[in-house]
């Protein structure tokens, strides 16, 4: 490899390191796709009696083990009784046990969410009065960390594994099959295969630490590596391998037996039989038969291309299911749609990319003698751009289904992410199509001035007398010149075309694209949906809305003499559990009403909860109060006044309210 290639290949690694490492370690912590949306009791609330158990309320659903959802008393003593279970839908919870005492305590939760990331945090409540807690929590969030970076490093490596495989592969069989013998491109779809399988086996052993402690001396611990076989992300990565095995036979193959299959076919289908004896007859029946033995050859080839690709296909889409069955496509709207466009969507950029790296190796890499076709380069772009579009309408639908709404597109991480993606990818199409301008002007074959200077070159060398070098040192010395003359003879046939030399330049900045775009796709695969994102702050905002005070304000008229006026309920937190109630009563000129009498009901009709009265103690004139106001659950409750004016003159009057 000459100094300008190896200086050109040496930048695309940096830019991989740079890039990725930039993004991956920014997506760990942000890699929570559930979002926890109620609790009972509510953070930060304060209930007169002790619950019997906790319940966490998330955004989808999340898998949890028996160390999920914790509560620890001010002292840090866990005080539930472990197993936490579903209580239906999206809640889940805990027991507690009986007899706790008043305090502070304080609730933390670690879940995995339907589509494979871990999700953590904590909150607190009190029971009586808050107090002091000597609880401490970690500052790293779930999926961080050292053990967050490898895990992403290894999630990237496989995307970028799997590219190089199945786009390797596809190259080979449906647009330059004589590369199959090829072994710059060999070397290619194999290491694609080996990085694949050792990132697979990688993830597989991080797991359970990603999504557990987090701790790197956790990561060979075969007991958690026995619970991640039995979740969801567990058995795609476990068929990823067995689906790899099967890779590893194909390859065997495509490499082997179709190679030697192609070689032959190219023999028989340049030289006549052997057996002439330079007889014109013997010769005409020579070629004949040499054209019955291309004809029979290209024949068995054919099936054998047909067996391939078909094997190919399944393996292929069957390794993208893995990904599909296990993560965002799993979860969320219209799932049973999603999954089959994910496998497509991945396809297609494997089939592009990976296409694309095997052009750009077989530019650089493929020998003088067997350099890459025009027509190879021009079928390549067809199957692209076909690819192209595929991966356009997939990736629409599949933006609308994680987006959701144009605000979630620009204001969420992931809308910003997908707004880079599509920048990316529309660049990545305006190179190709110059890409494809190159390939329509391209010769079939290299300069043949250039061909022929080195075949006189190659000629050359063979004639010179052959030396036997003194010792070891001087032989490898020899072999090392005789390359570098070698791999500057094929530089000089690859370059004489200048259509050529203009195609691996806009090739080889669409790798370089491509590069990018992948560490990009790998970020956003470790971000929470703009949907998810969207809805989580929605609830949180009318949570936030809802645990401040409420204040509501009644008209009323209980058909007496001086009879009209307004009461005023406020209700300090409005939260559930136990609340301060004021009451004023005032007339139609706003001076403070004396009524003998004021009564409060509260009614939750949707679930069938009350009336539950409240009889609040005279302050002041036209002044009531309540302490201790206990509600029990978060809803939409009916609060009804009762006024009473006069011995026999009194009103209700009533108004919903969202507590809770």
């Amino acid at each position: 490899m000459t100094p300008t290639i190896v200086s050109r290949f040496r930048t695309l690694l940096l830019l991989f390191l740079a890039v990725s490492g930039a993004l991956l370690a920014g997506a760990a912590p942000a890699s929570a796709h559930a979002a926890l949306t109620g609790s009972d009791p509510a953070q930060g609330s304060v209930v007169d009696k002790a619950p019997t158990q906790v319940s966490l309320t998330f955004s989808e659903q999340v898998s949890l083990n028996d160390g999920s959802l914790r509560v620890l008393d001010p002292k840090g003593k866990r005080v539930d009784a472990g197993g936490a279970s579903n209580l239906g839908g999206t809640a889940y919870g805990v027991k507690l046990h009986a007899g706790l005492p008043d305090g502070t305590f304080t609730v933390t939760y670690q879940v995995v969410s339907a589509d494979s990331h871990p999700v953590s945090g904590a909150f607190t409540f009190s029971i009586g009065a808050p107090s002091q807690t000597s609880v401490a929590l970690s500052d790293q969030a779930a999926g961080g960390g050292v053990v967050g970076f490898l895990y992403g490093a290894g999630r990237y490596f496989s995307y970028a594994g799997f590219i190089l495989l199945v786009g390797g592969a596809a190259f080979v069989l449906a647009c330059w099959q004589r590369g199959s013998g090829v072994r710059p491109v060999q070397r290619l779809v194999v290491s694609g295969w080996l990085t694949l399988t050792a990132s697979t086996l990688a993830l597989l052993l991080l797991r359970g630490s990603y999504v557990g402690s987090g701790k790197v001396g956790d990561i060979f611990d075969l007991t958690l590596l026995g619970q991640v076989l039995q979740t969801k992300s567990g058995a795609a990565l476990v068929s990823r391998l067995l689906l790899l095995a099967a890779a590893a036979l194909f390859i065997a193959v495509l490499f082997g037996a179709y190679a030697k299959r192609d070689e032959d076919e190219r023999a028989a289908g340049a030289e006549p039989s052997d057996a002439t004896d330079g007889d014109p007859d013997d010769a005409a029946d020579g070629y004949r038969d040499g054209s019955a033995d291309a004809d029979d050859l290209a024949a068995e080839k054919k099936d054998l291309t047909f067996g391939l690709a078909i094997g190919g296909t399944v393996v292929a889409a069957g390794l993208a299911a893995t990904w599909a069955m296990a993560e965002h496509a799993s979860t969320g709207v219209q799932a049973g749609v999603a999954m089959p466009v994910d496998v497509l969507h991945l396809l297609a950029v494997a089939v592009w990319l990976g296409g694309l790296s095997t052009l750009l190796v077989a530019l650089f890499r493929a020998p003088a003698e067997a350099p890459i076709e025009a027509a190879a380069v021009r079928r390549f772009s067809r199957l692209a751009f076909g690819g192209v579009l595929v991966l356009v309408a997939t990736g629409i639908y599949q933006s609308w289904r994680q987006v959701g709404s144009w605000s979630a597109l620009t204001d969420t991480t992931y809308g910003q992410l997908l707004l880079v993606k599509v920048g990316l990818v529309a660049l990545l199409v305006g190179i190709a199509w110059i890409s494809r301008r190159w390939t329509a002007q391209l010769t079939q074959e290299p300069a043949p001035e250039a061909v022929a200077a080195a075949l006189v070159e190659q000629r050359s060398a063979s004639r010179a007398p052959a030396t036997v070098p003194a010792d070891s040192r001087r032989a490898a010395q020899l072999a090392r010149q005789q390359a570098a003359v070698a791999s500057a003879r094929d530089k000089r046939v690859r370059d004489a075309d200048p259509h050529r030399s203009g195609l691996r330049r806009s090739v080889l900045t669409e790798a370089g694209i491509a590069v990018v775009l992948l560490a990009v796709t790998t970020a956003l695969t470790a971000t929470e949906p703009g949907r998810t994102e969207e809805a989580a702050q929605r609830a949180t905002a009318s949570a936030s809305k809802r645990s401040g005070p409420l204040s509501l304000k009644i008209p009323f008229d209980t058909g007496g003499e001086d009879g009209k006026g307004t009461v005023e309920v406020t209700l300090d937190p409005a939260r559930v559990g136990g609340n301060e109630m004021h009451v004023f009563v005032v007339r139609p000129n706003g001076k403070a009403f004396d009524v003998p009498e004021v009564k409060v009901a509260f009614t939750l009709a949707a679930k069938d909860v009350g009336p539950l009265p409240v009889t609040p103690d005279r302050i002041a004139t036209g002044h009531w109060s309540a302490s201790g106001v206990q509600i029990p659950m978060a809803g939409d409750w009916k609060i009804a006044v009762t006024v009473r004016t006069s011995d026999i003159d009194q009103a209700t009057v009533n108004k919903n309210a969202q507590i809770g």
